[in-house]
Parts: structure tokens; sequence; C-alpha cells
């Protein structure tokens, strides 16, 4: 499965810090363990399993000493270290010298715009430049746009489904009325679609839907401006501007971790400048856009994003499902089985 070999978000940043972590990916029990050392904090994410007798490395502890950080396994007291996740110290035997093979399962993991990314499998054919690291997200890197992280929301839908939401301006005058939209102005821009090739992804410009509230500290309608990234199946990340030169910027980007055929959990990144909102007005605003969204969301079946890859595609389109129908095809292009049906 592709969706083994790409990056997925696991969990933020700032939950992983004394004690280990115990999440999941893909059906894969993980734990995740910070390192401080010399040269900065690192996040490991290793199989939730000790190697000795099975019991769960995330009901462990992290040990700093002068041989560098390790896990202790809950049982037995055994020592993995960072890097190779290697046993280094056996108590009930200290003077036994463990062989290579006693050792974690290790993955490969990262940090990246607060949240922390797990790859359970490197690919085995070359991927496109987006999808070899977690997704970038320019503005979380540029200094003069203000971060926020928001979530996580842990929905009854696939990530496909939800990030075809995310795309959908139509939806705005009717889930979203008085905040994103209006009935009495619910026609929108779908804007220019441009389809990567192979494994690339897609971009949506010059879009364009009228809002009354388009962001936090909004104080009237405007038309605003709508530009979509999608460079990976279950990420996507729009730019928002109003039309009418208001001086605020706005940049979300949705990074979801599949749990499953019809499980996800979701975090959003947003990005401002000029916004004059709190940190916390921010986060507001977004779960109160996000509530207004779940229930329709999770209505929605077959829960899994019908592409016609088991069954003919059961749902007919209209003239703004443009874009939706792009993402679909670039799933099928991807090969993504994992919430698609």
């Amino acid at each position: 499965m592709i969706e083994q070999q790409l990056w997925h978000p696991v969990t933020a940043s700032h939950q992983v810090r004394h004690e280990p972590v115990a999440c999941s990916l893909l059906g894969q029990p993980l734990v995740l363990w910070r390192e401080h050392s010399h040269d900065g904090s690192h996040v490991h994410a290793w199989v939730d399993r000790c190697p000795h007798r099975g019991a769960r490395l995330s009901l462990g502890r992290v040990l700093i000493g002068v041989h560098g950080a390790r896990l202790e396994c809950p049982y037995h007291g055994w020592q993995f270290a960072a890097g190779e996740g290697r046993c280094q110290h056996i108590p009930a035997a200290p003077d036994f010298v463990p062989p290579a093979a006693h050792r974690a399962t290790v993955f490969e993991a990262r940090e990246q715009h607060g949240l922390v990314w797990v790859r359970l499998h490197a690919p085995t054919n070359p991927l496109s430049p987006d999808l070899a690291d977690p997704p970038a997200f320019a503005q979380s890197d540029d200094a003069t746009w203000r971060t926020v992280l928001c979530g996580p929301y842990e929905l009854n839908t696939s990530a496909p489904r939800l990030v075809e939401n995310f795309l959908d301006l139509s939806h705005f005058g009717f889930v979203h009325e008085g905040w994103l939209g209006e009935r009495g102005h619910a026609q929108v821009q779908t804007g220019v679609v441009e389809e990567g090739t192979g494994l690339a992804g897609l971009v949506v410009s010059d879009a364009r839907a009228w809002q009354p509230r388009a962001y936090a500290s909004a104080g009237e309608g405007t038309w605003i401006a709508y530009r979509y990234d999608v460079p990976h199946p279950f990420a996507a990340i729009l730019r928002k501007d109003a039309t009418q030169g208001d001086p605020v910027s706005n940049a979300i980007a949705l990074f979801i971790r599949p749990d499953g055929n019809e499980m996800c959990t979701a975090w959003f990144v947003m990005a401002t400048q000029g916004d004059t909102s709190s940190d916390k007005e921010l986060i507001d605003f977004q779960d109160a856009v996000f509530a207004q969204d779940r229930p329709v969301v999770e209505s929605q079946r077959p829960r899994a994003l019908p592409v016609g890859r088991t069954v003919p595609v059961t749902e007919v389109h209209g003239p703004a499902d443009r874009v939706s129908s792009a993402y679909r095809r670039y799933l099928n292009r991807l090969g993504v089985v994992l919430g698609t049906c």
C-alpha cells in the first residue's frame, strides 16, 4: 500500500515531552518518545512492543544518562538506545552484551508544523517531490506569519471525505451560513484547476466565494480569493485573501491521520498576517467552523470516498464539483486504497 510509504501526522509535538506516548498509525501501535541531547531535541517512533516478552514500551520510561537517551521497558527494565533501538542493558544480567538482534523496531519520525510525522516504510519506488517529505506549508516556516495549531479532531469518516469537504466552496452558504457563506450568495467561482501527472497532486487558483465572516476578527462580508494546494492524499493547504484591500491574509493547512477506512484524526495549522485575534480566538473560531462541518461530513454514506475503485461511482456531480473530481482522479493515480471505494 502506498499509504504506508507516505508521511502521516500522529500527534502534536507538545504532547511528546518527558514520558513515552502511545498512539497508532494505519493499525500499527506506536510508542513516541523524546530524546534531549547536545544537538537538540529529537522524537523517536518505535513499535510499541518490547522484543523480549512483548510488553508495551509506552508503559516504560525515558532514561537520560552518560550513555545517552534510552527507553526502558516496564516489564524487565531492558534499555533500548535512541537511534537504531538496540538493547544496551539487561538489569537481570548486567554483564551480558546484547546481540544486534535484541532491538526495538524503529520507524522514521520527524517534527514539522507543530506535529510529529511518521513513515512506516521507505518508498519502494521514487515518489514525487511533494510526497518524499511531510507536506510543505511555507507560511508555518515564515516568521512574518503567526501560526496556531488546532485540534485534534476525531471523526467517524474517511480521510478522503474530509479532504474533499475542505476543498469544497459550495457548501459554505448552507453549512456555514452567517460565517463562511450566505444562502443569498451561494454562487462560487471554482477557479483554475491544475492537475499534476503521475503521483503529483493538484493546485487550484483564482477560486472565489462571498463570505460574511471570512476570519475570526472580520467586521463585514466580502469576496474572498482562494488558492488550494493538495500535495498529499490526506492533506490540503489553502491561502485566502480578501479581494477588496482588507489587510488580513490567512492560510490554513489540513493534516489528517487516517485511522481506518471510516475513521480519521485531523489537525488544522492556521497562519495569519494582520488578524488581531488572540490565539485562543483563532482556535475558538476554527473549533466553531469545524463543529458545523462535523455532523454533515459524518452523515455522508458511504463514509469511504467513492472513486470508482471497487464499485461504480454512485454520486452525481455538478459544475461546482470540478475540484473534488480532480481530487478523486488524484487518489486513483496514486492508487490510494484506504478510505476509498
